[in-house]
């Protein structure tokens, strides 16, 4: 869905770029009309961008008779990023262009047991692998976006979360691969950049929460078009917000009765292995569950009861527009909605969810890709970051 066009008086160069970026293809008239600018600046900002490969010109298909006109375009043949989802399990990596769109992609299977020496140095060997399997060179690389489990520091590019996984508290992550590749490197939860990505295809709508099911439990969260973070970066860490009936169960954190100890991967995995069943990992149990295995549907089903009475308390603080399910678990979307459902409409108010739209997440693997993609392209292409390029220039 296109965004309307809107007026941004006075455009920078990164402003115009922005706009191409979000509109698609523009004509110079045009760019004109939406920034005030005369005919003559607007050459000059586009100039710039031209002179540094950041947008392209081409003619439009159609024409009213003589020259078609020119229409200027993100240059998404300007170079590459690479993004990597880190999981508990497994990573999905990719090399994007500049549009976002994968042009080598893998998955690398991973043990965070190994801790993050391990972990983060396959990853970064991995990214140059697929440079070459793509054709680029390190020299095409404008920047880094990484998706991690747990809580991060924006700012320092380090892990805050209390380490469930010894050796993975306070990580340094961008240390891992400056060395190798010295860009620009965002990193940030998981979850935080599939709720990017989800407002990034939603810009209609302002208010929303992402909740990932899978080996752990989290959220992210829009609220007025923002991501909330909170003030170390912990907002969202739902899977240790304790629950009603828990029974007792010890979670991984050390505390009883957390969310995650009744209903994420990692506690429902052993759990149904015991009872005989063939899972190893969390998506086992969604496969399972989709076949119509009755252990498996109960299983998924009763997590998505303990997953709706943490939303339902959400849902009447935040109260959000959509609710985006995600995650390995959710790829068992019917049963572990239907548990959620049933659970959020008896405790949350019926004012809160009057316009509540639930829905299991379009995105999963490959979107997780897509997820980190733009969260370092909205960096690196933000107007501020091609402003001060163009300046340096």
């Amino acid at each position: 869905m296109k965004e309307p066009l809107t007026v941004v008086p006075g455009a920078t160069a990164g402003e115009i770029l922005a706009l191409l970026r979000r509109r698609g293809p523009l004509t110079r008239s045009e760019i004109g009309r939406l920034t005030g600018h005369s005919r003559t600046a607007v050459t000059a900002r586009v100039d710039q961008l031209l002179a540094r490969d950041l947008v392209v010109e081409r003619a439009a298909a159609e024409s009213t008779g003589g020259r078609p006109p020119v229409r200027l375009e993100l240059n998404a043949h300007g170079g590459v990023v690479l993004a990597g989802a880190l999981g508990a399990s497994r990573t999905i990596m990719a090399v994007c262009d500049l549009a976002g769109e994968p042009l080598a992609e893998t998955e690398l299977s991973v043990d965070l047991s190994d801790g993050p020496a391990v972990v983060l140095g396959a990853a970064a060997a991995e990214f140059a692998q697929l440079l070459d399997d793509s054709g680029f060179g390190k020299e095409a690389v404008r920047g880094i976006g990484l998706s991690v489990p747990g809580a991060v520091d924006v700012v320092t590019g380090r892990s805050v979360s209390p380490p469930v996984q010894q050796g993975w508290g306070d990580v340094p992550f961008l240390d891992y691969f400056t060395a190798r590749f010295p860009v620009p490197i965002t990193v940030d939860n998981d979850v935080n950049a599939l709720a990017l990505e989800q407002r990034r295809r939603h810009p209609d709508v302002d208010d929303l929460v992402v909740i990932k099911a899978s080996t752990g439990i989290g959220a992210g969260i829009i609220c007025r078009g923002t991501l909330i973070r909170g003030t170390v970066g912990a907002a969202g860490e739902i899977g240790h917000i304790k629950v009603s009936d828990g029974g007792g169960a010890l979670c991984r954190c050390g505390g009883i009765d957390c969310l995650e100890a009744v209903a994420a991967g990692w506690a429902l995995t052993p759990k149904l292995a015991a009872a005989g069943l063939p899972v190893k990992r969390t998506l086992d149990i969604a496969d399972l569950a989709r076949d119509g295995d009755p252990a498996a549907v109960r299983a998924v089903r009763d997590a998505g009861r303990c997953i709706g009475e943490v939303a339902a308390a959400l849902i009447n603080v935040l109260n959000p527009e959509l609710l985006f399910v995600d995650g390995d678990l959710a790829y068992a979307a019917e049963p572990l909605i239907a548990g959620m459902r049933e659970v959020i409409y008896q405790r949350a108010t019926a004012m809160a969810t009057r316009k509540l739209r639930i829905e299991a997440s379009d995105l999963h693997g490959q979107g997780s890709v897509a997820a980190c993609a733009t969260m370092i392209l909205d960096d690196i292409l933000s107007p501020r970051a091609v402003d001060s390029l163009l300046a340096a220039a």
